[in-house]
């Protein structure tokens, strides 16, 4: 795969009743991309299938959201996100993500799916925009990544911690109980 494009800092949207789909193997290999993936990220199907699904990730996305996803899906439980990602072209695109783990019939998992609606622009604006420039500030204060990481889920959950709710429970009432997803689209944009 070619090396991912800087950012260009020109935002894409998709409309409300679009969904954006997809499903990775076990390791984050993407097994399935629905059309709305496809045209948001810019990739087309043979160019994506197989890669890891970071292929679509943002500089901008902290990496204590990342690893507090993979380490809930890994563990079974699903996960709601705000998440940034980044479409072939450098343009960005934010949605708010359901990831689950898929099981077989005998409740092993055998990979990840996840749905991605439009975000809730004053949620994301008002609350989740300064959490994550705060998170990414400190992510990238140490001259050593791991260090940094660790010092973003700790702020992470002093944020929790100072809220009294789990991360679950945060995202789902932040905003005071807004419905999530159905907010405030912008323009379709064509794909790159």
């Amino acid at each position: 795969m070619a090396e991912k494009p800087s950012v260009t800092g020109k935002e894409r949207f998709f409309q409300p009743e679009e969904i954006i789909v997809s499903k990775t193997d076990l390791k984050g290999r993407l097994t399935y991309a629905n059309r709305t993936f496809i045209d948001l990220s810019g990739y087309t199907e043979s160019e994506c299938l197989g890669q890891q699904h970071n292929l679509i990730r943002h500089p901008d996305m902290p990496r204590a959201i990342f690893n507090l996803l993979w380490e809930t899906i890994q563990d079974g439980r699903e996960i709601f996100a705000y998440v940034v990602n980044r479409s072939k072209n450098g343009d960005h695109y934010w949605v708010y993500a359901h990831v689950t783990p898929s099981r077989d019939m005998d409740g092993n998992i055998v990979g990840y799916h996840s749905n991605r609606r439009v975000p809730d622009r004053d949620i994301l604006n008002n609350h989740i925009l300064p959490l994550y420039e705060r998170l990414l500030r400190i992510e990238r204060d140490p001259a050593n990544r791991k260090e940094g990481l660790a010092a973003s889920r700790a702020e992470l959950q002093r944020v929790l911690d100072e809220a009294g709710k789990k991360y679950d429970e945060f995202i789902m009432t932040v905003g005071q109980g807004k419905r999530r997803g159905y907010r405030d689209a912008g323009p379709r944009n064509a794909a790159a």
